[in-house]
């Protein structure tokens, strides 16, 4: 019996070493131990539980993006913490979405309902996310219909809409073996696509007031340059990979976001500063001496996700991730807080040591959740 228990010990022992070790990487950079991953996810769940925030409702694109970041972190780490967080989220919400049918934001929360329904069917109530997907997508709207007389021409007309919806629709196709979803998200994508993103510089401006002319109104950086914001292009990117991982491999347009995915990738890669943390305005880092949290957590779940699909050269890719995981790490206070998250805008404003919302906290877990994978 003591030998059966001192080998017990021993097996114990040895997949703790495992599980924290810190190997070396086949591009030389050593890898992260995944047990302090997995309690720094932990403790921002936990104070976030505990300090909730929301601009408008409990169902808004804020609450939205931190549950899609509470799902990637139990599907990562399959801790039941982070699922009954997303099971009590509901019942307080009576599993809607907000009231806005036509506003891409206002499904966001949506993505962590079907995500709990695929781990326990029968508990999500996933009716209201039925209704607005019919609705968004087949009933009639002025901004669909190209009316001149709103100001947005389009019905996905500033870049967040690409986090907020489609990785949304693209789970409902999946979830209910439907393709026919795929048709008008994907023209509503390239609506969107055509309008903001700039083919030079492989990224995209947040709304067309951003948008390059060549005229003398065209909106500039101190620098001369043009205007990229951090979290939007952290919107775009981050919503690429959640849709990519349930598109369907043989989806005729699967290469169109795949090529996209890859290029917006090489471009935040290029421009990571030193110390890991991406800017608030990408092109001007001179301008904020301090890297941004929500940005940089978009950008480093999305590259880490790249890595671990194979769709991203691990060698070329890991240092990036790996640095802006560490620089991730200290911002994130003792008590779990995440901090120098830029508040809510719509282009660069500065963040501050003092600075959370809780989007924030949901790109810290997204890019714990796939970090955490990089073996």
């Amino acid at each position: 019996m003591r030998i059966l228990s001192f080998l017990f010990s021993c097996c114990l022992l040895l997949a703790i070493s495992c599980s924290t070790a810190r190997p070396a990487s086949a591009g030389g950079a050593p890898l992260l131990k995944t047990a302090p991953i997995e309690t720094a996810m932990l403790k921002a769940l936990r104070w976030q539980e505990a300090n909730p925030i929301y601009s408008q409702d409990p169902t808004d694109w804020t609450n939205g993006a931190y549950y899609t970041g509470v799902a990637r972190a139990h599907q990562a780490t399959q801790n039941p913490a982070f699922l009954q967080a997303i099971e009590d989220m509901g019942q307080r919400t009576g599993w809607k979405t907000w009231k806005r049918y036509y506003h891409a934001d206002d499904v966001a929360i949506a993505y962590s309902y079907l995500y709990l329904a695929n781990q326990k069917p029968g508990v999500a109530d996933l009716a209201p996310t039925a209704r607005w997907i019919e609705d968004h997508l087949n009933k009639d709207h002025a901004w669909k219909n190209g009316d001149k007389s709103v100001k947005e021409e389009i019905l996905w007309w500033w870049c967040d809409a690409l986090f907020m919806a489609p990785p949304v629709l693209v789970e409902w196709a999946r979830r209910n073996n439907d393709p026919s979803y795929l048709g008008p998200m994907h023209r509503y994508f390239l609506e969107t696509y055509d309008l903001l993103y700039d083919q030079e510089e492989h990224l995209f401006a947040r709304d067309t007031r951003f948008v390059w002319t060549g005229g003398p109104d065209d909106q500039k950086g101190a620098n001369g340059k043009k205007i990229f914001w951090s979290r939007g292009n952290g919107w775009v990117i981050g919503g690429l990979a959640l849709m990519l991982e349930s598109l369907p491999e043989d989806y005729e347009h699967r290469a169109f976001y795949v090529d996209l995915y890859r290029e917006m990738a090489a471009k935040v890669k290029a421009i990571q500063p030193a110390d890991g943390m991406w800017r608030v305005s990408l092109l001007e880092p001179e301008a904020w001496p301090h890297g941004e949290t929500s940005g940089t957590g978009f950008y480093t779940f999305a590259l880490a996700w790249g890595i671990n699909k194979g769709l991203l050269d691990r060698n070329e890719y890991l240092p990036t991730v790996t640095k802006a995981w560490r620089a991730l790490t200290k911002v994130q206070r003792e008590d779990g807080k995440v901090t120098w998250v830029q508040n809510i805008g719509y282009d660069p404003k500065p963040a501050s040591a003092e600075s959370w919302q809780n989007f924030g906290t949901g790109a810290f877990l997204l890019a714990g959740s796939e970090v955490l994978k990089l073996k």
